[in-house]
């Protein structure tokens, strides 16, 4: 609960109150950008991965994790239709939810309910799936952000707001990573616990952000969207994976395991 808390609760309340500070440096396309990053569920592979590695609670990573995802279908045009109806957004009605439920739900309950028959065959090609899972997100994501550069999205975005973006990225993670990380403490969670909510409530999901954009912005150029999200996703993985290492190495019983 807390970690859903954070991301669909106080990321987006957190953007919305940023606003004076954030409407200057950047355009008014990418601050819709940066809100609809707010709204989205957390990542799945990274947050279960960063968690292992600095010996968190990986079953609760997974669960919350996979409960962010699944509820976001739901919960992320919620809040796009009701932060950004004055953003330019087009998400009304219940058609984006039952596009993005097609997209993203419906091959997920496919995979669960095909596993017993082809389970065995999935974890003898861990390669092979590898490959095709990041295959597919790579090609999501190149096809987006193809067509924004293709409308303009460079001769529409200043080098001087490409610069305020990457700051207010940077701000939005090291406050969120900070609040995790504090918030737990105050609450009495354990070290596994608190790793769990460090990691699975301070990111974004790109493979579910991208997607989703394509059909609640369906009307509106989507380059200025996405770049946020593009941005946050790679300075998390970055900024993650050093933190990662360094709880690692200093979990209880670091020394004796190397």
């Amino acid at each position: 609960m807390l970690v859903l808390a954070f991301t669909f609760v106080l990321f987006p309340l957190l953007g919305l109150a940023l606003k004076p500070l954030l409407s200057p440096l950047v355009t008014p396309a990418l601050y819709m950008g940066v809100l609809y990053l707010c709204m989205l569920p957390s990542t799945v592979q990274s947050s279960i991965a960063f968690t292992s590695m600095a010996q968190g609670n990986i079953p609760a990573a997974i669960c919350s994790a996979t409960a962010s995802n699944i509820l976001g279908i739901f919960i992320t045009p919620l809040l796009v239709g009701l932060l950004l109806v004055n953003h330019g957004s087009q998400a009304q009605g219940w058609e984006p939810v039952i596009a993005i439920v097609l997209q993203l739900l419906l091959p997920f309950i496919a995979g669960q309910l095909v596993r017993p028959l082809i389970g065995h065959w999935v974890a003898d090609h861990k390669r092979l799936v590898k490959m095709v899972d990041q295959g597919s997100i790579l090609l999501v994501v190149y096809t987006a952000f193809s067509e924004a550069v293709i409308s303009g999205l460079w001769q529409q975005t200043p080098l001087s707001a490409l610069a305020g973006l990457l700051l207010i990225n940077a701000l939005l993670l090291a406050t969120l990573l900070g609040l995790t990380f504090w918030l737990s403490q105050r609450l009495g969670f354990n070290r596994e616990d608190r790793i769990t909510i460090l990691f699975c409530g301070s990111k974004k999901s790109l493979a579910s952000g991208v997607p989703m954009a394509k059909v609640l912005f369906a009307y509106h150029p989507i380059g200025a969207i996405v770049l946020p999200l593009m941005l946050f996703h790679q300075i998390q993985l970055m900024v993650c994976a050093l933190l990662a290492q360094h709880l690692h190495k200093r979990a209880p019983g670091a020394t004796a395991q190397s």
